[in-house]
């Protein structure tokens, strides 16, 4: 073996007039780089010059040791562009830390070059490395891997025939390509294209992926497909028929209004005379039924039924903190109603109003409005009954009643009929137009945005702009927001350039801030489109509009994840001068990330650590929102100490998100719920703890129990899609910090739990399911014990002992002669002294010996490794996995992938 000293000799070959030398010494110059690359620099200029010497038929070579050069001096540009031009000698399938930072910086350049705005062209030699690296992971099976890259540099070419090739080994390719789609692909355009290209894959497969299709159609706004998939579905069998029945179901779950109002337009007009057979409905009866699935009354009658049968509301708990609290303190007193409304929220159970009438006709002004607006809440999705429930309330003609309780009324109406407002919104209009008192308008104007979200209906928008620009302060606070909530996700011009025209002029503070974030309701899911407006308002002098610029990237973003939002939000959590501002910021990288939840305790982790208390009650609701009903352990280690803060505010944010983060745990799936409640009751009965404090503790109560433990707090559906009117609700739930009756807008997030199997007559069969988990971790709560009932307990007399000895001779006298025995008179009947072993035995009762009763408790701890559950009862999101269905069953569901309303198929009896 030779030792070589140094590459000193070999440099010198480079100066050689003959080419053979020259070639010899790269050859031997490209073995030695790794080992000599500090000396060889010195001459890299030499090599430079054979590169660019066209003459040099080793021209590759060159560029190929020059590029090993640069990459050893730390100058990665000047590697790559070296490298590119080494052509074929380049070895892509070497593993050297070369080759792969090559091959990562060749990646990085392809991908911002042909996602650049201006599009330049791209280097041949980029081109044929990148073309080269896909053929490598095509020969690998390493189909994934091209598909990532592809995705990122818009390549629909190579996701295509990636598609191809995978799918022959890998039947969740498509899948895999949806998601990450979703997930990934930051160009809304690009996306578009994508998704119309997976569209095509569905349809083309042996059987084709119907709800896949469906949820592309839906990203798409493409409402004549949907039309054109349900009528070919309906038209092609009695199975086809239940796939569309499902599909419906997934279209009302994750569509707007606006979306299935056409989706219905498109179907053949409706037969009101269409009759069902025994076996199936026929065609005209079946598009009926469509309609009913896509308006969305099945599947709210089918919740109702849920959580009117499942109610596990504990009353207790709520006397107990009404009971603790001063009724006389409006604070208080709006606190608990919050936390009856959301206790039984969709349950329709006002058991406690009817017990504590005489505590709630307390309520007064503001107070009687969120009261009577609970009742929305309460019967949320009554929607043929909201009328006649609110019938007392509702503003009368030629009837005076009070403005607080009609106004609180007609936003409960809007709350029963959320996102489903057909049948009101004519009414709450009428009532808008026809009342000029401020209280009663801002209930209408939110009652209108709450029924008749996301619908575009412009002359609505036009109703209530009027209420605007009347310039009153409490009711244009409200039309602000309702105004965005109507128009919600179109992005339409004209309504931001009239709503942020009017907040420039106007110089009431709530009007700003209803508009402000009325304007990021438009831009809900509109990502880059987006940009432009985020810009304007995030420079503006005003810091409501500033507020707005951070909500608006929140709704614009939420759910996605995109970077680019993300260190906007992080870059005005720590630099602007306005705490609300700051606040916000921090609050909206819940919404950004609640997918990727795991990763929000490790970004809030520092700002939850702030000197300003306005970013560490921002850090407490991002990780509430986004972690919510997860129990993940890394976001309450971060809320706990915030709950002993020295701010009062940030205890009641962290008493809040703790409740947001825990919501249907009990203590098997989560030790820290008995303490998180514990922690309630303490601070609500501590008569020093601060008002702020005392009202997060309450209404964690309510939302730790909320929907009589049958609901969720869920941004996204179960399918994996960001829930718009969740968000929607959430959003303006954060509100709360300046005007409490927004509070209820939490209830839009309220998600039933529960596994719903209709069959083909869309009706409830008897069913049986397996959950393959102990009964007791996904079990309810325990109910709270009511006070023990303390009993002043008898001192024993003491008796003498000469006394019991002629007591015991007279009883023994007085059964000798046949008469009953008398007690004894010295003393109490349970006393020792009072009792003989000859009373004992003359008692007919069997005594219980410790070995029977030790039995007995054991019997009562046995926890089964498994429960069969009925149809239409909980099974929480974390419970999903362990669900099954009897092979036996008569029923099998339609989709495996569990969604909110299953539909399952009819078997063979």
């Amino acid at each position: 073996m030779i030792t070589c000293f140094g590459a000193g000799g070999i440099i010198s070959l480079l100066d050689e007039t003959e080419e053979e030398l020259k070639v010899y010494a790269l050859q031997q110059l490209d073995a030695l780089v790794d080992q000599f690359w500090a000396e060889i620099a010195d001459a890299v200029s030499k090599i430079e010059e054979l590169y660019e010497n066209e003459d040099f038929r080793q021209r590759e070579l060159a560029a190929l040791v020059a590029s090993k050069v640069y990459y050893h001096l730390g100058d990665y540009e000047d590697s790559l562009q070296f490298a590119l031009g080494a052509g074929k000698l380049l070895d892509l399938g070497a593993k050297s830390e070369y080759v792969e930072t090559v091959i990562s910086k060749c990646i990085d350049k392809y991908i911002a070059l042909r996602t650049a705005p201006e599009a330049p062209p791209v280097d041949s030699h980029l081109e044929s490395v990148v073309e080269r690296m896909f053929q490598r992971c095509f020969e690998d099976g390493e189909y994934k891997q091209a598909i990532g890259i592809a995705l990122e540099s818009q390549r629909l070419d190579v996701v295509e025939e990636s598609i191809s090739r995978a799918s022959k080994v890998d039947q969740d390719i498509l899948s895999y390509v949806m998601e990450s789609a979703m997930t990934l692909v930051e160009s809304v355009e690009f996306r578009n294209k994508l998704l119309r290209s997976l569209v095509k894959l569905y349809n083309n497969l042996k059987e084709p992926d119907y709800f896949s299709v469906a949820q592309c159609l839906v990203h798409l706004n493409d409402p004549t497909a949907c039309s054109e998939m349900l009528k070919s579905l309906l038209s092609s069998g009695e199975d086809s028929k239940l796939i569309a029945y499902q599909v419906a179901f997934d279209l009302e779950e994750n569509a707007t209004q606006q979306f299935l109002a056409r989706v219905k337009a498109g179907l053949p007009a409706a037969d009101t005379d269409a009759m069902e057979t025994d076996d199936m409905p026929s065609d005209a009866a079946a598009f009926n039924q469509i309609r009913n699935i896509l308006g969305g009354e099945l599947s709210i009658k089918l919740n109702l039924e849920f959580l009117h049968r499942n109610n596990h509301a504990d009353i207790l708990i709520l006397k107990s903190s009404k009971t603790a609290l001063e009724s006389r303190n409006s604070v208080f007193h709006t606190a608990v109603t919050f936390a009856n409304a959301f206790m039984h929220a969709g349950t329709t159970s006002d058991e406690f109003l009817r017990q504590n009438l005489e505590w709630l006709s307390r309520a007064t002004n503001w107070t009687k409005f969120s009261a009577t607006a609970a009742l929305g809440v309460i019967h949320k999705g009554q929607i043929s009954l909201g009328k006649a429930l609110l019938a007392p309330y509702l503003p009368k003609d030629g009837v005076s009643g009070s403005a607080y309780s009609e106004g609180g009324a007609l936003f409960a109406l809007g709350l029963i009929h959320a996102n489903h407002g057909d049948a009101v919104i004519e009414h709450l209009t009428t009532a808008l137009k026809t009342h000029q008192n401020e209280v009663i308008q801002h209930g209408a104007c939110l009652g209108l945005g709450v029924a008749a979200m996301a619908t575009d209906n412009d002359d609505l928008y036009e109703t209530i702009k009027n209420v605007l620009f009347a310039d009153s302060a409490v009711a244009g606070e409200a039309a602000g927001l309702a105004m965005g909530l109507v128009m919600l996700g179109t992005s339409s011009s004209k309504a931001i350039d009239e709503m942020l025209q009017y907040a420039h002029d106007t110089q009431h503070e709530k009007i700003i801030r209803g508009l402000a974030v009325g304007i990021s309701m438009i831009m809900y899911g509109r990502e880059e489109t987006a940009d432009a407006l985020i810009e304007q308002l995030l420079s503006d002098k005003d810091p409501i509009l500033r507020y707005g610029g951070i909500y608006t990237i929140a709704m614009a973003y939420a759910g996605t994840g995109n970077n680019k939002a993300l260190k906007k939000l992080l870059h005005f959590a720590v630099s602007d001068v306005n705490d609300d501002v700051r606040r916000a910021a921090v609050t909206s990288i819940g919404f950004l990330l609640f997918k990727n939840h795991k990763q929000v305790p490790r970004i809030v982790q520092l700002l939850s650590e702030s000197y300003n208390p306005h970013v560490r009650y921002g850090a407490t609701l991002a990780l509430g929102i986004s972690c919510a009903g997860t129990g993940l352990e890394d976001a309450l280690a971060i809320l706990e100490p915030l709950t002993k803060d020295p701010v009062d505010y940030v205890r009641q944010g962290a008493l809040i998100s703790l409740a947001m983060v825990l919501v249907q745990h009990n203590e098997a799936m989560s030790p820290r719920v008995v303490a998180t409640r514990k922690l309630y009751e303490k601070l609500i009965s501590e008569k020093h703890e601060d008002a702020m404090s005392k009202f997060g503790a309450v209404l964690g109560q309510g939302i730790i129990d909320a929907g009589g433990r049958n609901v969720t707090i869920s941004l996204q559906s179960r399918s994996g899609y960001a829930n718009m009117s969740a968000i929607v609700g959430t959003a303006i739930f954060c509100q709360f910090w300046y005007w409490y009756p927004l509070t209820h807008f939490l209830s839009l997030a309220f998600t039933p739990t529960a596994i719903i199997a209709l069959n083909g007559k869309l009706e409830i069969p008897k069913l049986e399911y397996v959950s393959n988990a102990r009964s007791s971790l996904f079990a309810y709560h325990p109910p709270t014990k009511p006070p023990a009932v303390e009993t002043v307990q008898k001192v024993t007399t003491a008796v003498l002992s000469t006394t019991a000895k002629a007591q015991a001779r007279a009883r023994r006298h007085e059964k000798e002669k046949g008469g009953k025995e008398t007690p004894a008179t010295g003393g109490p009947p349970n006393s020792a002294t009072s009792l003989t072993v000859t009373d004992v035995m003359d008692v007919d009762v069997p005594l219980a010996t410790p070995t029977t009763e030790a039995k007995q408790k054991k019997t009562k701890k046995k926890d089964e490794s498994f429960e069969v559950l009925q149809n239409l009862t909980r099974v929480l999101p974390q419970q999903l996995k362990y669900i099954t269905f009897k092979d036996e069953d008569r029923y099998q569901p339609v989709k495996k992938v569990r969604l909110k309303v299953d539909g399952v198929r009819n078997g063979e009896d």
